[in-house]
C-alpha cells in the first residue's frame, strides 16, 4: 500500500485572501528512483515565482499544484544512481520548475541540483538562500562572465537594479566578494540600508533618472549590469549606461519588445538567466548547480556573504504559507521570509 503525505496545493489562480487560494490535501508519498533523493522537508522560503505562479493563470487544474522552490530537508531515501549522498544528510536546494514543489511532507529532488547544507546556519538562514543565490551566481559569474577575485575587477564597476531584493541581497555580496566596485539601486531608507550592509559600495535610487544618478557618483558608464526589476522601464537606461563591449544580464521578462539595436554601437552582450534552465532542460552541465551549492555553503559557514533572512514563521501550514505569500506580495519585503516544521 503506498505512502501518504500531507502536501499544501492550489487549483485555481485566486487571491491569495481567497478560502482555497491554497489548501492541504493528501498525496502518495514519491519514490525515489534513479538520481533522486526522497527528502523529508525541515524549511521552506517564499519567492516571487510562488506568487506569480499560484496568483496568474486560468482555469481549474484538474490535481492540486505543489509550489514551493527554496528547501532545507533530510534525505531518507535514495535513487539506485545517486552517488553523492546518503540517507540521513541535512540538504538545501531550489529543486525544479517541472516537478512537484517543497510545500509538502517530503518532495523529490535531483541529486545534482543539491548540496549539504551550511553547517553554520540554522534551518531557516539555509532555507533563504538556494534559489536567490543560484540566479545571482549564474547571472554574474556564467551570464555577465565575470572571473571572481581576479586583479582587474576592482577596477570594474557593476550596476545592480533593484538590489534590495531577494537576488539583489545575494548579488551585491557576490559581487562585492568578486572584487569589482559595486552600485545598488534602491529607493526607501530602510533599502538603502540593507543594500550598503550587504555589499554595495554606492547607492541610486531606481524611482529616479538612473542616467543622472549614476554620472552624479562620477561614471560615465558602467562595465556590467544585472537588472532584476522592471526591464521595460530601466531598458533605456541600460542601453545608454553600459560601456562598451560591456555585458548585461536580466532575471525579469520584458512586457514589450526591448530594442536590442541600441547596443550594436557599443557591441555589448545580454543576456537572460533563468535559475530552472538547467533542470527544465536537464542540460550537460546541471551538475553545476550542486557545486555552486557547495561553494555557497562553504562562503555562508566562513560568514563571507550572510544569510538573508529576515522573518520567520511556524509550522508549515496553510496560514502561514499564505501569510508568507501576503509579505512578498506587497514588494515592500527586504530579505527573505521561511517558514519550518
Amino acid at each position: 500500500m503506498t505512502e501518504k503525505m500531507k502536501a499544501i496545493g492550489f487549483t485555481q489562480h485566486l487571491p491569495i485572501t481567497a478560502k482555497n487560494s491554497l489548501f492541504e490535501f493528501e498525496a502518495d508519498r514519491p519514490e525515489a528512483r534513479g538520481h533522486d533523493l526522497l527528502v523529508k522537508i525541515a524549511a521552506v522560503a517564499v519567492n516571487p515565482v510562488d506568487v506569480g505562479i499560484r496568483g496568474h493563470g486560468r482555469g481549474t487544474l484538474k490535481q492540486p499544484k505543489v509550489i514551493g522552490w527554496d528547501a532545507v530537508g533530510t534525505v531518507i531515501a535514495t535513487g539506485h544512481k545517486v552517488t553523492l549522498f546518503k540517507p540521513g544528510a541535512r540538504v538545501f536546494y531550489a529543486g525544479s520548475f517541472k516537478r512537484p514543489g517543497s510545500n509538502s511532507d517530503y518532495q523529490l529532488v535531483d541529486e545534482r541540483i543539491t548540496e549539504h547544507a551550511p553547517q553554520q546556519l540554522t534551518i531557516a538562514q539555509s532555507a533563504a538562500m538556494t534559489l536567490t543565490t543560484l540566479t545571482a551566481w549564474e547571472a554574474l559569474f556564467e551570464q555577465l562572465e565575470i572571473k571572481p577575485n581576479t586583479p582587474q575587477n576592482h577596477t570594474k564597476t557593476i550596476l545592480i537594479i533593484n538590489g534590495a531584493g531577494g537576488v539583489g541581497s545575494i548579488a551585491t555580496q557576490l559581487a562585492h566578494w568578486a572584487g569589482l566596485q559595486v552600485i545598488a539601486s534602491a529607493s526607501r531608507p530602510e533599502t538603502i540600508k540593507w543594500v550598503i550592509a550587504h555589499g554595495a559600495d554606492q547607492t541610486v535610487n531606481h524611482r529616479q533618472d538612473l542616467i543622472t544618478a549614476v554620472r552624479a557618483l562620477g561614471y560615465q558608464y558602467v562595465d556590467y549590469i544585472l537588472n532584476l526589476s522592471d526591464l521595460d522601464g530601466h531598458w533605456n537606461e541600460i542601453a545608454e549606461l553600459i560601456v562598451p563591449s560591456g555585458r548585461i544580464a536580466a532575471i525579469t521578462e520584458n512586457k514589450r519588445p526591448i530594442n536590442l539595436r541600441q547596443l550594436t554601437q557599443k557591441r555589448a552582450k545580454f543576456a537572460w538567466e533563468w535559475m530552472y534552465t538547467k533542470s527544465f532542460y536537464h542540460t550537460p552541465d546541471m551538475i553545476s548547480q550542486h557545486d555552486i551549492l557547495e561553494r555557497i555553503a562553504t562562503l555562508l559557514d566562513e560568514g563571507t556573504i550572510k544569510s538573508t533572512l529576515t522573518q520567520t514563521l511556524t509550522p508549515i501550514n496553510v496560514s502561514n504559507l499564505k501569510a508568507a505569500h501576503q509579505l512578498v506580495e506587497t514588494n515592500q519585503m527586504i530579505g527573505k521570509v521561511v517558514i519550518t516544521m
